[in-house]
């Protein structure tokens, strides 16, 4: 691999982390104090308004848009992971460049796979961050980890698709300004091949029948502004136009959203786990505990040692899979993204943990980024599909490289 950035990706990478240094580090206390205090919390932040205005402006906004796709100057999976990384340092940073989940994998579906009356209704205003979107595949009733189990049901009736189901962790659908949903269910049941069987659906979030049952937190953290709740389509009816692809594509749908989105998730947590590894070295020096600095302990060298370590690892392994999607697309290369998607979350867990652990009793705190950081790395662990089964699909696919036609 060649770990030069051509010049405009090394300037992007400059500029991107002189604007997080300039405005979004400063701000961080103010806006976790912002969501301590107040009782609208699905509503965005006048401070991060303010500073989409600023990233717009500085020409940071939609980096993620992907390659090939009629945007110039459009960047590689490759191209794009240095960025990820740096917005990734601090849990709220990508929505100010427009490049959060689940907004950015929903603009990645529209671009690839919507008509163009769907982006010109839905797209444009997503792209110009005028209103945001939300994301329903997982359901309560149903192990959603194997996802020819969804259950959500879509009728077509005439002209109209009429949609039945109860989802929850609906990424972004608790926010004032999420407009569009990107649902998925099944078109047809009893199809023998159970993954032609789903379909993805547009449902604008204020149809009739579509509602919001309860919020969700995870680890005590809710995720505001976007939220997770649990949502129920009642009956719901959109046109039919409103089909993403056509009837029974949802799968393939998947798997070109959810390719780029692991990639995403993953560098966004190397930037968080590369973050605590420094607090980490920082905390060590600045305090004493027995006569010396905790920097002079074996243990902790031990500690940041292994933390390096990892980070190091994780980051060359998800640059290989990017540049591997670069090269012959994500179906090819689904075996680094499994790889990745295992290794990474559970690589951010266990860094952040120890920086977690040498921060004391701080590091349980909203004071620090720490805590909320251990959160998303855990949830990462099982969005995009839980360890288990990439770990089944990945050892699948290595038994099968390894004794197909072999001698």
């Amino acid at each position: 691999m060649n770990f030069e950035y051509p010049d405009n990706v090394s300037t992007l990478i400059d500029r991107l982390e002189k604007f997080m240094a300039d405005h979004v580090y400063p701000i961080e206390t103010e806006y976790r104090e912002h969501f301590a205090s107040t009782d609208d919390r699905w509503t965005t932040p006048p401070i991060v308004l303010e500073l989409r205005e600023k990233a717009k402006a500085a020409g940071l906004w939609n980096l993620f848009f992907p390659a090939n796709h009629g945007k110039d100057g459009a960047l590689s999976n490759l191209e794009y992971a240095p960025l990820a990384e740096a917005m990734g340092r601090v849990i709220w940073a990508p929505e100010v460049f427009n490049c959060n989940a689940p907004d950015s994998g929903n603009m990645e579906t529209l671009i690839l796979y919507g008509t163009d009356e769907q982006k010109d209704q839905w797209l444009q205003p997503l792209l110009d961050g005028e209103i945001h979107s939300g994301f329903a595949m997982t359901e309560p009733d149903v192990a959603s980890s194997d996802a020819t189990n969804i259950a959500c049901s879509i009728d077509r009736e005439g002209d109209e698709y009429v949609i039945n189901g109860r989802k929850w962790f609906t990424t972004g659908a608790m926010r004032d300004n999420c407009d569009i949903l990107i649902v998925m269910g099944k078109t047809d049941p009893d199809n023998a091949d159970r993954h032609r069987q789903q379909s993805m659906v547009l449902v604008p979030r204020r149809t009739e029948g579509v509602s919001v049952v309860r919020p969700r937190s995870t680890l005590g953290y809710d995720d505001a502004p976007f939220g997770e709740p649990e949502t129920i389509f009642d009956n719901v009816r959109v046109p039919v136009e409103n089909i993403l692809l056509g009837e029974g594509r949802g799968f393939e749908i998947a798997q070109g959203r959810l390719g780029p989105g692991r990639v995403h998730h993953c560098m966004r947590l190397i930037g968080c786990a590369q973050r605590a590894l420094e607090l980490m070295c920082q905390r060590s020096e600045a305090r004493m505990t027995f006569g010396r600095k905790l920097s002079k302990h074996q243990s902790i060298r031990e500690e940041i040692a292994k933390s390096f370590c990892e980070v190091e690892q994780a980051r060359l392994l998800t640059l290989r899979a990017a540049a591997r999607m670069d090269q012959v697309g994500n179906k090819a290369a689904r075996d680094l993204i499994a790889a990745i998607k295992i290794a990474v979350p559970a690589m951010a867990c266990r860094v952040i943990d120890r920086a977690m652990q040498v921060h004391g009793a701080a590091g349980l705190t909203q004071d620090l980024f720490l805590a909320e950081a251990y959160n998303y790395a855990r949830q990462c662990r099982v969005v995009d599909g839980p360890d288990a089964v990439h770990m089944m699909s990945l050892g699948k696919q290595v038994i099968q490289k390894h004794t197909t036609n072999a001698s």
